[in-house]
């Protein structure tokens, strides 16, 4: 089993910025791809963006494309740099993990960190 916590949401005001972390822990790393996604009150939950074990391959949603920035400083951390934030990017930020890049779906997930973006 893998574990993961996220840390760093909080209030911001539109135009600001946020660093969230991810921290993994439990089962052995080695290829474990992350990702984050995030899910706003009545809606359903959204792909965000995504880093493979390596760090070699990132993806992105098109809504932040050029505005979040995804990485990973080891195995085990994760973060998401949120620039030019938008009211828009409120919601609850959730971590995920899966073993192999090329799988289709996450298959470990945190309890997730609220971002809240004041127009």
């Amino acid at each position: 089993q893998v574990q993961l916590v996220e840390s760093g949401g909080g209030l911001v005001q539109a135009g600001g910025s946020l660093r969230l972390s991810c921290a993994a822990s439990g089962r052995t790393f080695n290829g474990l791809a992350m990702g984050w996604f995030r899910q706003a009150p009545g809606k359903e939950r959204e792909f965000v963006g995504g880093i493979s074990g390596t760090g070699g391959v990132r993806e992105y949603a098109n809504s932040v494309k050029g505005r979040f920035t995804i990485s990973r400083d080891n195995e085990r951390t994760v973060y998401l740099q949120m620039n030019s934030l938008k009211p828009e990017d409120t919601a609850a930020y959730i971590c995920a993990a899966k073993y192999g890049w090329s799988r289709p779906l996450y298959e470990y997930w945190g309890q997730g960190t609220q971002v809240t973006v004041s127009s």
